[in-house]
Parts: C-alpha cells; sequence; structure tokens
C-alpha cells in the first residue's frame, strides 16, 4: 500500500533517507540505466528507522528534498572555507607578532644609539679644552702691590725699586682683551673664604673691581700657567685669608661654559721681585698671588696649584 503521507508528515530522519535513495537511485540509473520493474528499496528496519516500500514524492517534496541537499551542501563548503580562513587568520596574526617584535628591536637599538650620542656629546662638552702653550710673561715685579692702608683705608701703587724703573717702563702693556668664554669668570677658595669675581687685567684699576686674571697668562684648563691676583687689605680684601689655605684644597675657576678644579700644591712666602713664579709651566697650573702680611704689604704671598683631570 503506498504511502500517503504529505512532506510536511514526513520526519526528519526519513527526508534524509529519502534524499539517499533517490540520490542511490538516479545514479544506477545513470550508469545501468532505468531497471525495469525495479524499485529501489530502503534498507532493512533494523538498520534505520522503517519507511513505506513505496512513496510517491509530489513535486514539492522533490523541491524540499532538492533544498535540503542544497543546505547541507553549502553548510559544508562554509565549512571548508572557516577552516581555511581560519588558517590564514592564525598565519596573519603571527606575521603580526613577528612585525611588533622586530619593531620593538628596531626602536631598543635606535634608542642605545640615541644614549650612546647623547654621552658621547656630553663627554665632548665637559673634556677640557685644547691646551695651548703660554706665552713668555716679561715682568720684573710681582702683581698687586701696594703701599699699606693709612687711617681712612686709602692705598696707592707700590714704588717701583730704582733699579727696575727703567725696565717696567719700557714694557707695553697688553690691550685687555673682549671676555670669551675661555676667559676667568669667577674664582672660589672655600678654605679662604674666597667667591669674587675675576677680571682680565692685573693693573691698579683692574684690582678694584675684583680678582684679576694677568694679560698674556694662560687661560682657565689651558696648559700653561694661570695667574691670579687681588688684593688682601683694601678693595674688598678678597684674598685676605690666602695665607690659611692648606696643601690640598681644592679652588674652583668658573668660566662661562665650564668650571675648573685646581688642588693646591703649595703656599710660599716671597719678595715682589721673584717673578718666577710667574714664568710658564708645562702643565696646567694656578697661581694665586697677593700682598702679605695684612696691613704691612712687604712681601708677597703664593699658593701654586695643579688642575684635577
Amino acid at each position: 500500500m503506498r504511502d500517503r503521507r504529505s512532506v510536511d508528515e514526513l520526519s526528519l530522519e526519513e527526508l534524509e533517507e529519502l534524499l539517499r535513495l533517490r540520490k542511490r537511485q538516479a545514479r544506477l540509473e545513470r550508469v545501468h540505466g532505468k531497471p525495469e520493474g525495479r524499485e529501489v528499496l530502503p534498507p532493512s528496519p533494523a538498520a534505520r528507522p522503517p519507511l513505506p516500500a513505496t512513496l510517491s514524492l509530489s513535486p514539492r517534496a522533490s523541491e524540499v528534498g532538492q533544498r535540503y541537499s542544497a543546505v547541507i551542501e553549502s553548510a559544508q563548503r562554509k565549512q571548508r572555507r572557516g577552516i581555511r580562513w581560519g588558517w590564514i587568520g592564525d598565519r596573519l596574526l603571527f606575521l603580526v607578532e613577528l612585525l611588533a617584535v622586530v619593531g620593538l628591536m628596531l626602536v631598543t637599538a635606535q634608542l642605545l644609539l640615541t644614549v650612546h650620542g647623547l654621552n658621547e656629546e656630553s663627554r665632548g662638552q665637559q673634556a677640557a679644552p685644547t691646551a695651548t702653550p703660554t706665552p713668555a710673561i716679561g715682568v720684573f715685579l710681582l702683581p698687586g702691590g701696594h703701599t699699606p692702608p693709612d687711617a681712612q683705608g686709602s692705598s696707592a701703587p707700590a714704588p717701583i725699586p730704582a733699579h727696575l724703573r727703567n725696565l717696567v717702563e719700557a714694557i707695553t702693556p697688553l690691550p685687555a682683551p673682549t671676555p670669551g668664554p675661555e676667559h676667568a669668570q669667577r674664582i672660589v677658595l672655600p678654605s679662604a673664604g674666597v667667591d669674587a669675581p675675576v677680571v682680565e687685567g692685573d693693573d691698579w684699576e683692574s684690582l678694584k673691581k675684583g680678582a684679576g686674571h694677568h694679560l698674556g697668562s694662560a687661560n682657565p684648563g689651558e696648559r700653561g700657567n694661570c695667574i691670579i691676583s687681588a688684593h688682601n687689605d683694601i678693595y674688598g680684601e678678597i684674598f685676605r685669608n690666602l695665607s690659611e689655605v692648606k696643601v690640598g684644597d681644592e679652588i674652583l675657576v668658573y668660566t662661562p661654559t665650564q668650571v675648573y678644579r685646581y688642588t693646591v700644591q703649595q703656599s710660599r712666602i716671597i719678595e715682589p721681585t721673584d717673578v718666577s713664579v710667574m714664568a710658564q709651566t708645562s702643565g696646567p697650573v694656578l697661581t694665586l698671588i697677593s700682598c702679605y702680611p695684612y696691613g704691612v704689604d712687604t712681601h708677597r704671598i703664593v699658593v701654586i696649584a695643579a688642575l684635577e683631570f
């Protein structure tokens, strides 16, 4: 007896079985041709749900079967496509991570190069200037000499000894240079309580303004003898306590661009005519000169220091 149920009344399992049978029958017909008087029977009831022996399909049932088959095939294609896109996505993610690591390495390398360049530039700026020889100094009296101050604190330049007068007068004074970045600007001597400006020149008028850098002597930090003088009992008494300086004390000389540190090597009391302390030196040396003793000013006190490297 033919099954008269409509497609809507069939279960999903029955529709799948029906679709399978239809495909099988179509394959057999393509290979052997349609057999006469034979029908393709469903499998035994033990293997699958029972189906009618024969089932006539309406056009709607056939259409539903075709749609169902198309849905199954589309789902399979999407599944295969999804797997492929997943593989591509994994590879793209790996590539992005690799590029990120390479970029981080490049940034780190660039940062290290930048830091190295800054360190080199800083070392170059802190390095001592190129040493230049100090020209010969033609002097016959140490600078800063003056008469002892009177009760009103007035004083005058010390008289030049008669046997040196012609020699001193024959010396042509050097013109005061325009202060530059290499010239001394300030001197600090903590052990003597000194913190004073430095001007170019150590003549009578220059020493009224502060400590004076002897024209023609080396600039701070240069190879040679850098000579700075100041009064001890007039015009600020800048070097009043120079006699208290000890070997090993530190002296700071400032220029517009750098600070030079000197260490005291010796201190001496000499005659005003002992100009040997103003001679050239092979290394960078700082020489401080002032009158001595305080209020008498018959001699000179000299402090000699060497540049710290």
